[in-house]
């Protein structure tokens, strides 16, 4: 199928989908503020927690899942050092890198954030599963 041939109702599924995708972004930006986070913080802690098979991740794979660069990552993840959010480890694998993780208190804010956004979801309708 070409571009030329899409039907009225691929537009129309598109544009529903890219409108609550909207919705739900604009109320995780404003969910965060609640809370006293920006919104950068709140997707950097979700990035190293949500990070496959592991509690913490690198700045390079943090800059990666949040699609910003490596210097961004650096200033965002010092801003939450000094919130107490997260911490900075040696990397024992690797000298020239650091682990990242989650402070008590920025799993506090995290798990009280997942459990609005969740809720979020499955009032959109986005057939997020349970957990």
């Amino acid at each position: 199928m070409t571009d030329e041939h899409l039907p009225k109702a691929v537009y129309e599924q598109l544009a529903e989908f890219r409108y609550r995708l909207r919705k739900f972004i604009h109320f995780s930006e404003n969910a965060a503020r609640d809370v006293g986070l920006t919104p950068q913080q709140h997707q950097l802690m979700l990035a190293i927690q949500g990070y496959p098979g592991r509690d913490y991740a690198t700045i390079a794979e943090a800059a990666e899942k949040l699609q910003i660069t490596h210097h961004a990552c650096v200033g965002l993840v010092s801003r939450c050092v000094r919130a107490g959010l997260i911490v900075r480890r040696a990397n024992p694998e690797d000298a020239r890198s650091v682990h990242i993780t989650l402070t008590e208190k920025g799993m506090d804010c995290l798990r009280r954030l997942s459990t609005v956004h969740l809720m979020q979801l499955e009032s959109l309708d986005f057939n997020f599963p349970h957990l």
